[in-house]
Parts: C-alpha cells; sequence; structure tokens
C-alpha cells in the first residue's frame, strides 16, 4: 500500500515537472516553437486575452449613461488662469563677438527624452558662448530607430528662431571631421566630456566643459541627457530652454500634415455615404457631422512590454505572462527591478503600478467619457496586443488610432520609425480637447508642460487613489464613480508652479510663463 502511494506521489512529480517543462521550453528555446506558438496560442503564447480583472466594475460601467450637464461640464475648455504664456522682452539676447568653439551632444532615449536634451543643449551653448552643432540623436536600443534631428524636426525654423541668441550649425565644419560617436566609441579622448553630473550647474560648465573648448576647439558632451540643473538658473537661459520647447522645435512639415489630417478625422468622421473602399481615410474638409464641430480625447496608453516588465507588477495575464515579464527582467536588468521587494498589493496601494486599459477605460467611464466619445489612441506597442485592448474598446467603440486613421499610403513615410510615430502622437495630443496619459513617463511630462503652457484641459489621473479602489472588489459603481470625480475635481489641468528640483518641461510656470 505505501509503495502504492510513492508510487503515485512520483508520478504526479513526474507529471508536474513534465509540466513546468513544457512551459518553460517556448522560453528557453524560442525559435523551435514560432510556428507552433501561432498554432496553439493557449500554450505558448504570453499574448492571451486576459480576463476583466474588475468585470463588475466594467459590467456596470458599459451600461453607464452620463447626463447632458456632465458631458457638458466635462468638455468645457479650461478657464483661463493666473499665468499665461508670453514672449518676454525685458532683456536683449545677442550673439558674443567670437564663439568659443563647437559643442556635441549625444541623445539618447526616446522623442521626449531627446527633446528636452536639445533644449538644454542649446542653454550649454549659450552659457558658454559656443556654437552648437545640430544635435546627434543615438539609436534608440528598445525600437532601434535610427531617426535624426533632421527627420524629425524642421532644422530650418530651429535656427532661424534661434539665430539672435546662439550660432547653431546643421554638420561639423571640415577641419572637425574626426569627431564623430564612433571615435568616442574607441578609447578616452580628451575633448570628450563624460564627467557632468545629472543636473549640472551652469558654473560646472565654465569651469569643466570651457577650458576644453579654448584649448581643442571642440568638446563633446556624452551622456548628456538630464545633466542641467532645474534650479539656480540665470534667468536668460530658464527663458531661451522655454523658448526652444515651445517655439523653435516644430516637426518637420510632413508629420504636421499628417497630424493635421488626424485631428480633422477626428473631428469630422466621415459617414458611411462618404466612405470610399479603395481611400477609406481620405481628407474630410468642407463635410461636418450632424453634431457640428466635433471633439475628441487623447489616451496615451503607456503599457508596453519594456514598461510592464520594469513595473515589477501584476496584469493578470497568467503563468505564461509571468514568465516572459521575468525573463526580460533578467535580460534586461539582470533581475534588478524597481520596487520588486513589494507585492503587488503593495505596490498598487502606493500607486506603483501602470494602468492597464482595462483600468483606464473605467477611469474615463467613470469621469463621465460615454460610448460615444472619440478617443484618439497614442500609443507604440500595446503590450498584449489586441486582445488587451478589447475591454477598453468595449467602453469605447469610436476608439481611433494612426493605423485606423491613416492610409498604408499616409503611414508609409513613418513606418517603423518609432520616433516619427510618436511625433504624430505628440502632435495629435497638442490638438486634442482633453489629453490623458495612462502613467506618468517622458511623453506625459512633456505634453502635460506643453498643454499647460497652452492652457488646454488635461487630466492627470490619481494612481495611488485608483490603486486602492482597483484593490477594492465590493465597490460598486456608484461608489467607484463618486470616489474617481471627487478625487480628480483639481487634476483637469489646473496650473501648478514648479517647484525646486521640478523639470520646468513638465511645469513651465513661473519659468516660461508670465503673470496674468
Amino acid at each position: 500500500m505505501r509503495q502504492n502511494s510513492l508510487s503515485h506521489s512520483n508520478s504526479h512529480r513526474r507529471e508536474a515537472m513534465a509540466g513546468a517543462l513544457v512551459l518553460l521550453l517556448p522560453f528557453l528555446f524560442p525559435s523551435l516553437f514560432t510556428p507552433l506558438s501561432h498554432a496553439l496560442p493557449s500554450v505558448f503564447s504570453e499574448w492571451n486575452a486576459p480576463k476583466p480583472r474588475h468585470s463588475r466594475l466594467l459590467k456596470s460601467a458599459l451600461q453607464r449613461q452620463t447626463p447632458d450637464e456632465q458631458l457638458a461640464d466635462l468638455w468645457r475648455p479650461l478657464a483661463q488662469q493666473q499665468w499665461k504664456r508670453c514672449a518676454r522682452s525685458d532683456s536683449v539676447s545677442s550673439l558674443p563677438e567670437k564663439s568659443q568653439g563647437y559643442i556635441q551632444v549625444f541623445l539618447d532615449g526616446g522623442l521626449n527624452q531627446q527633446r528636452m536634451g536639445i533644449c538644454d543643449a542649446v542653454a550649454v551653448a549659450k552659457i558658454l558662448n559656443a556654437t552648437l552643432i545640430i544635435p546627434h540623436l543615438e539609436v534608440n536600443p528598445v525600437w532601434q530607430d535610427s531617426s535624426t534631428f533632421m527627420d524629425i524636426f524642421d532644422v530650418d525654423h530651429f535656427i532661424n528662431v534661434l539665430k539672435d541668441d546662439i550660432s547653431i550649425v546643421k554638420e561639423l565644419p571640415d577641419e572637425y571631421f574626426w569627431s564623430t560617436r564612433e571615435y568616442y566609441a574607441t578609447a578616452i579622448r580628451a575633448t570628450r566630456i563624460k564627467t557632468a553630473p545629472v543636473h549640472a550647474s551652469a558654473n560646472w560648465y565654465i569651469e569643466n566643459v570651457l577650458p576644453v573648448l579654448q584649448s581643442y576647439g571642440i568638446a563633446a558632451i556624452a551622456p548628456f541627457s538630464h545633466r542641467l540643473a532645474f534650479d539656480n538658473m540665470p534667468e536668460d537661459i530658464q527663458r531661451l530652454r522655454c523658448k526652444v520647447n515651445f517655439q523653435a522645435l516644430v516637426f518637420v512639415p510632413h508629420i504636421r500634415a499628417l497630424g493635421d489630417a488626424l485631428v480633422t478625422r477626428l473631428r469630422y468622421p466621415p459617414s458611411t455615404s462618404e466612405v470610399d473602399g479603395s481611400n477609406y481615410l481620405r481628407q474630410v474638409s468642407d463635410s461636418k457631422d450632424k453634431q457640428g464641430t466635433g471633439k475628441f480625447v487623447v489616451l496615451h496608453l503607456r503599457f508596453d512590454k519594456d514598461m510592464a516588465a520594469h513595473s515589477a507588477c501584476d496584469f493578470g495575464g497568467g503563468k505564461a505572462e509571468k514568465l516572459a515579464l521575468a525573463k526580460y527582467r533578467q535580460v534586461i536588468w539582470q533581475g534588478r527591478v524597481l520596487n520588486s521587494q513589494f507585492t503587488d498589493e503593495e505596490l498598487r496601494s502606493r500607486g506603483r503600478c501602470p494602468l492597464t486599459p482595462e483600468e483606464i477605460g473605467l477611469l474615463l467611464a467613470a469621469l463621465g467619457f460615454d460610448n460615444s466619445t472619440r478617443l484618439y489612441l497614442a500609443s507604440h506597442k500595446v503590450y498584449g496586443g489586441e486582445a488587451r485592448i478589447s475591454t477598453l474598446r468595449s467602453l469605447f467603440p469610436h476608439m481611433e488610432d494612426k493605423k485606423s486613421l491613416a492610409s498604408s499610403e499616409e503611414r508609409a513615410q513613418i513606418k517603423g520609425k518609432a520616433s516619427l510615430l510618436a511625433a504624430v502622437d505628440y502632435y495629435v495630443s497638442m490638438h486634442s480637447d482633453i489629453f490623458i496619459s495612462a502613467s506618468p513617463g517622458n511623453m506625459h511630462n512633456a505634453v502635460v508642460g506643453h498643454r499647460t503652457y497652452e492652457n488646454k484641459k488635461t487630466i492627470r489621473p490619481s494612481m495611488t487613489l485608483l490603486g486602492q479602489l482597483f484593490l477594492n472588489k465590493n465597490l460598486t459603481w456608484p461608489e467607484f464613480q463618486d470616489a474617481v470625480v471627487e478625487g480628480h475635481k483639481n487634476r483637469q489641468g489646473q496650473l501648478r508652479l514648479r517647484k525646486p528640483q521640478q523639470s520646468i518641461y513638465t511645469y513651465p510656470a513661473p519659468d516660461c510663463m508670465c503673470n496674468a
């Protein structure tokens, strides 16, 4: 009898080990299972459609009805506030009689991190009375995008707007042809500055970079991102950073043209009779829908695999997803993950977990957006694909993105280029009636700051409040809705003055704005 029991136990153990091996094989030898993973997604794919985690709230949200008065209040533009954008002219900027040399910077990160780095590069060139070479944008290791400054931004406009502030050249003079990214990657070079501390002061650059300029005529600063302080900076330098961000940096014409087309299609969607099978998304310029000028909200859904893995949170995708994210964390960060010592419940209660598409949909529904809302999805790649978005789409059936709004011919110029795709999303975000970002990040910070400067409505989710609400599985829809509405009354674009150490690009007042 005992022998049979042991045999039975060993059999179970072998079955469990075999089952674990089956689950692990696709991750250990992915090339062997690529065809099979498409045939049997339920076994091998991390992209299984997760079940709704808040089905009780979702059921009520799908049946919601928003009173007209609440809808009107929701879409009402932001009231004029105490601070407004302005072009200050109380100090006259002028170019130095002689340039101290050439400044090169190499910028990594995504589009919005690079945007902030460009603003700082102009400021450093001004501090040093140097000539700025158009910044070099590094190939993004995650998105593998090799787009240059000139592929993204209108370089002639950039130079012209800043012509009275600093000298800018598109290329290195012939005598410095050797000063390339490859040159600095092969050995220690006297002309490379690689010790710039995070948030370095203006004096640090004068003391450490100016001597290199005076000795060699050129200085290359790498790494450079976040290498200029926000505090204790001369007022004219702060204003110059604002001028670069809000005036000098505009996207190339074809990005603006595509952005304008998408905005028009969101505001004036073509009726059924206007849809042409061969070109569904042709420009609709003269017609208007029955409601007149349409309104739309942009949702920046920051839910890619990199973010999901780094958060250490559980997103309801089951064992396959947990294994995939664990492997990704090990490969990318060698197991070092932000907040990994906390449980999922602890992270959520502290507002440390990015909102899933389902959760951001419930937030929007609770705020009062109904199922007729025109929603533009600004996102590069959503982890889990369409399966992950399906719940959000059920709440907002009029949800659009670049693929649904633009023809294949229009998308051809930006296909596969993460920076250009992000530029289109940024442009549409700046022209929306309301902007909301599911999770903080560089895109969120850049757009929130820019829309603050333009006095446009922007909803900032309260991550801590939402984390705690979603943990309460007994919450009814009216209770959830009341808590969301009350918790976001003062998070809809109300201007906040920048505090010490905060970014001038996220909080542009008072540095970039005038008191009204």
